[in-house]
């Protein structure tokens, strides 16, 4: 983890918070660095949130899905 949070320009805190949820809209071009070091696209982050969530989270939040990402 240590490598892939430096690697994305962001620090090992700020990896452990989102991957446990603490920061619940991380920012877009924080997703992005980091979905860049694990080689995966944006498309398979939010094709991931959409499945884990049902896009419930869309739902409750009212808010469409460029600006859930990008909060």
């Amino acid at each position: 983890m240590l490598g892939t949070a430096l690697d994305a320009g962001v620090s090992p805190e700020t990896l452990r918070k989102i991957e446990s949820g603490r920061v619940a809209t991380p920012a877009f071009p924080t997703i992005a660095a980091i979905a860049d070091v694990l080689g995966l696209s944006l498309d398979a982050v939010w094709s991931e949130i959409n499945q884990s969530d049902g896009g419930a989270g869309l739902a409750r939040s009212g808010r469409n899905a460029g600006e859930r990402l990008a909060s």
